[in-house]
Order: structure tokens, then sequence, then C-alpha cells
């Protein structure tokens, strides 16, 4: 399988700036490939990214010198990631609006994602220890070890704020399964609490979250103030800048190593998860909650309980997005018509039971899980979906099979 190490680099001041070279490189590379894609698709051809760096190679001697300073892999990786954008977004236009994750490729700004690639053919790059050998400018420091073994296939050296960091695409074989004691769970995700377990983990079911930004506007927003005041091109900008990237990092880094750990928790610990499939996009359309929501990092969670669920073993069963796992009763499975945001205390009008909303909510999304993952009647499932009378059966056989588990 294919997993990525993310090491923090610790380049000396020739190193730090062949890194802003070749940045720069791939940068123009992207813009130059892009405009001569539009310019061939409006006079009616095909555009692809082979003939477009066939075209780079042939020109950028005469046209481009300067290339040469730098390794031929920023310029070609970054062509070919441009294929690999519109490929994603033409597959995506066939996908309903809400559902759509790619847009179309725009034109990449100085200082924002400065990035460069290199794949290992031929020994490109290898790794030696808590050292680096990149192309052209040779050995550098990095910050740890890579910790997985196997060939490692792709790297991608990316600046964050004023620090440089190396992703590491390693081939490495399966990794053996982990027994999780417990069967399954479900998570509901949340603004008041960001997760809420049908199961107790570490003796708790409700996890409020890094709220990583809460804490930060007053800062942010006086070093965008004091950043806008600046004149243009000055050095006390260039600090400016460097200060409010830093911030914006220890707000990302702090975010990211909640969701980490909490994931890790989740699938080292459960076999089967049910999670829900939510439109983050309409959610970030509610005004008053939008800042929170983009807080919290759902899509974020989702994607790292996604592949480390592949990683230990664990199986994840995403419900499907009009699923009602809040209009649903955990106790009778009759379903409310009408739930409003506003109602946090869940009452089934048919059998009286009194839960918390997303209590009820994480119950349901186990009973989906364990369904999903094992029926009653020995039948392979697959897929949730949102109305099915076949599955409300399967949720009554599973109880007491659930039960003499737990």
């Amino acid at each position: 399988m294919l997993i990525a190490h993310k090491i923090a680099l610790d380049p000396n001041n020739e190193q730090a700036t062949y890194f802003a070279k070749a940045s720069g490189t791939a940068r123009f590379a992207y813009n130059w490939a892009l405009a001569e894609w539009r310019r061939e698709h409006k006079e009616g051809g095909k555009p692809s990214e082979i003939t477009l760096r066939k075209r780079l190679n042939a020109v950028k001697r005469d046209q481009f010198p300067w290339m040469f300073e730098v390794t031929k892999c920023a310029a070609q990786e970054a062509i070919i990631n441009l294929g690999v954008g519109f490929a994603n977004f033409f597959r995506d236009c066939k996908k309903p609006k809400a559902r759509q994750r790619f847009h179309y490729p725009k034109p990449k700004k100085k200082g924002a994602h400065d990035r460069f690639c290199a794949a290992n053919e031929a020994g490109t790059f290898r790794c030696d220890g808590a050292r680096i050998k990149l192309p052209v400018i040779g050995w550098v420091r990095m910050r740890e070890a890579l910790r997985f073994e196997g060939l490692a296939k792709y790297v991608t050296v990316s600046r964050e704020g004023d620090r440089w960091f190396a992703s590491i695409l390693v081939e490495t074989p399966e990794p053996k399964k982990l027994n999780q004691p417990c069967l399954a769970v479900g998570v509901d995700l949340g603004v008041k609490d960001f997760a809420t377990l049908s199961k107790p983990l570490n003796d708790e079911t409700k996890f409020k979250g890094a709220k990583a930004h809460k804490g930060q506007p007053a800062r942010l927003r006086r070093y965008n103030k004091a950043l806008a005041r600046k004149k243009k091109g000055s050095a006390n900008r260039r600090k400016a800048r460097i200060r409010l990237a830093r911030l914006h990092a220890t707000i990302g880094n702090v975010r990211k190593d909640y969701l980490h750990k909490l994931s890790t928790n989740i699938v080292r610990t459960f076999k089967v998860i049910g999670i829900e499939d939510l439109n983050v996009r309409g959610m970030s359309g509610n005004r008053c909650l939008a800042r929170s929501i983009m807080d919290e990092g759902f899509r974020a969670f989702r994607s790292m309980i996604e592949y480390k669920a592949k990683l230990y073993g664990a199986r994840v069963v995403v419900a499907d997005r009009f699923f009602p796992s809040s209009k649903t009763c955990s106790h009778c499975h009759s379903v409310k018509q009408t739930l409003s945001l506003a109602t946090r205390t869940f009452v089934c009008d048919d059998c009286g039971t009194s839960v918390d909303r997303d209590e009820n909510a994480s119950v349901n999304l186990e009973v989906l899980a364990a369904s999903f993952a094992v029926s009653a009647c020995g039948e392979a499932r697959s897929g949730a979906v949102r109305k099915s009378r076949v599955k409300r059966a399967l949720v009554k056989q599973e109880d007491s099979s659930l039960a003499e588990v737990a």
C-alpha cells in the first residue's frame, strides 16, 4: 500500500533559497501550461499534459534558461499535476453539484502553497536516516527519520509559514491487522460536541474538539491589520506576512494534532465505525455557524478515519447524506417528520423515549454500521441507503447478537 510521511526539514540558507527557486519554477510551469491548455482548447484542439511537457522542453532553453538552475522534475511534475487536476474536474462534473469536490484549475499565486515535487525515477532522491538527498541540491537534514520501510516513490517539498517540509510517499507491504477489542461504534459529528460516540472511548462518549481557531480571532485580526498597513515590497511587510503565516500554521497544527489522536484511538478500539456523510459546504452556508463548522475539520477527520481503518484492519460504514440518524428513534426505530436544529433532546412521538439528540444519532449509526458489517441472515451487505424497510428488519434482528458481543 502507499502511505506518506510528512517530515520537517532543517535546510541551510543555500538550500532554502534553492527550494524557493524550485517552487517558483514549478509555479511558472503550472501557470504557463494552464494558459497553453486554455488557448489550445479555445482553438478547438485537445490539449494534454504530455504534449505540454514536450512543448515546454522544446522552448525552455531559448525562452526560459533560468529553469536549468533547478531540477527538471519541478516543471515536469507541475504540468503532470495540472493534467491530474483537469482529469479530476471533468470526472467530478458528472456528479451532482452538492457532491463535487474539484474545481476548474486556477493560476497559482506566489507565496501561496509554494511547493515542488519529484518522482523517484532512477534514484532521483533517497533517504538515509535523518536526511534526504534531493536532486541538484544534495543532502538535506530532516527533523526525524522516515518511519516506514519500503520503496520511496514520490516526494513533495512544501513551505508552511517559514518552514519547509518533505512529504515522502512510500510503497509498503500490507500491515498486520489489529484485533480491536470492541465490535461497532457510531460517531455523530456536531458543532457543540465535535464527536459523540455510542460507546465510551477512554471512559468518554462526548469530545469537545480542539476549537483551534476559537481563541485566535483577535490575534488574527491584529496580524492581518498590521500586514495591510505595511508597504508592499518592504522588509517589514515580509516579516508581518511570516508572522501571520506562523499563526495560521499553529492553528492548523493544533487542529490536526487533535484529529489525529482521536481518529487513531477510534480505529484501534472498534472493528466497525459508522460515520455520516456531511455536506460541509452546505452547512457552512449558515452565517451564524460557518466559522465554528469550518474550524472543526469534519472532512479531514473522516479522511483520517478512512485511511487509518485500512492500516489497522477496521471497516468504515458511511451513512448516506440523507440518512435520518437524528430523526430516528434508537429504541423503536420510528422516524420523526421534523426536528429543528435547536432541539437538543430527542423525544419519540411513538414510544415516548427521551434521549440526547447526539447520543440518539450515534446509536443509530452504530446499528447501521453493525448491520452492514455482518447481517443476521448471513447475506453480504454494502452501501448505506436512505429508505430500506429490509434494513430496519435487520436492525431488530441484530439487537440480540450485538448484546451478546457487547
